[in-house]
């Protein structure tokens, strides 16, 4: 009897290793992340948040490994340093933006800086205010793309100014403050 049950189970135990994974499994049911884009431009339009004066216009376009912004945002301090970031939401209805979500993250990594590591797929560069409160943005983000609906597609999602900096280091949002301007990533006619 002994060995009729070690048998009995050496043989379930040798067709549990035969077996195939189950269809469905998380790898399989995410989206896939694109390359390329699909869309040759984009842009947003900021308005203020949380009771701020911070507006803009951004164009974005597919470049290198990303998708890169460039643009004017206005109503900040003059001087003063300001984290950037792709949201997860395309949702600028909360008055402090908080509806968008948190950040981009397609590929669940921790935040960072763009060039330097790990990162969110929506972490850019700080932008830096003039003396008259106006940020010339040129900004990139790493391994998103616009359009074709995949993962990594910035398309309907929102973009965010920050009141502060971004430390790149800081666990999830790099401690960059509240929301100052919020708009949604449209592609362009």
């Amino acid at each position: 009897m002994k060995h009729v049950l070690v048998a009995t189970l050496a043989t379930g135990l040798l067709a549990a290793c035969a077996t195939t994974a189950p269809t469905g499994t998380a790898s399989q049911s995410t989206p896939a992340m694109a390359s390329r884009s699909t869309v040759a431009s984009a842009h947003v339009a900021l308005s203020p948040a949380s009771a701020s004066l911070v507006s803009g216009k951004l164009s974005l376009m597919p470049m290198g490994n990303g998708v890169h912004l460039t643009g004017e945002i206005g109503g900040l301090a003059p001087g003063s340093t300001h984290a950037i970031h792709i949201h997860e939401k395309g949702d600028c209805s909360a008055a402090d933006a908080t509806s968008a979500g948190g950040h981009f993250n397609p590929g669940a990594r921790p935040h960072g800086r763009v060039g330097h590591g790990d990162h969110h797929g929506g972490d850019m560069d700080n932008i830096v205010a003039n003396a008259e409160g106006v940020a010339k943005v040129n900004a990139h983000a790493e391994g998103v793309v616009l359009g074709g609906g995949a993962a990594n597609d910035v398309v309907g999602r929102a973009v965010i100014v920050h009141a502060a900096a971004d430390d790149y280091t800081t666990q999830p949002t790099g401690n960059a403050g509240a929301r100052v301007a919020c708009g949604v990533i449209k592609a362009s006619p």
